[in-house]
């Protein structure tokens, strides 16, 4: 039994370093990009006095139908390279004209790299308050953090991948 607690916790503090470790290299993948941890985005979250804040979910519409932060809107774009982002954004008004400039934009992935390129690319579209969710839904959901489905709470989190998702505690 000892042995079976020493390896869960040990399993435990992998996770935590290799997670800290994607993060840093995100953060050196992606220089230019503002990060919002999860805990300054919870307070954004909660402060009623918030300018207007959009929050966009960067991963596949198969994760997003899994769960998502609540009132996020999903980027329908898997390949940023192959999609212009003002064609994805133009398709729709609600995303091309809507966004007004001081609008804070909170892009958010697994944990932070794809999110981290859609922050990039809306940077350089004119966006300028835009914020990757460090750690992404997946350090959300490890802090026990709420996540939805159809409106709904939820405890599932999609893990992207079996590699990725021992990263979910």
């Amino acid at each position: 039994m000892r042995s079976l607690r020493n390896a869960t916790q040990l399993r435990i503090i992998e996770s935590m370093i290799a997670f800290n470790l994607l993060k840093r290299l995100i953060r050196l993948k992606f220089p230019s990009v503002q990060s919002v941890t999860t805990i300054e985005f919870a307070q954004w979250l909660e402060n009623a006095a918030m300018p207007d804040l959009l929050i966009l979910d960067a991963r596949s519409e198969a994760e997003y139908a899994v769960s998502h932060l609540q009132a996020a809107k999903h980027i329908k774009a898997i390949n940023f390279d192959a999609i212009p982002l003002q064609s994805r954004f133009a398709q729709s008004a609600r995303y091309a004209n809507a966004i007004a400039p001081e609008t804070k934009i909170v892009v958010y992935c697994s944990i932070g790299y794809r999110s981290a390129k859609a922050a990039q690319q809306l940077q350089q579209a004119g966006f300028p308050n835009v914020f990757n969710l460090e750690g992404g839904i997946f350090q959300w959901a490890n802090e026990q953090r709420p996540v939805f489905k159809d409106g709904l709470s939820t405890q599932c989190v999609h893990p992207y991948n079996s590699a990725w998702g021992k990263l979910l505690n």
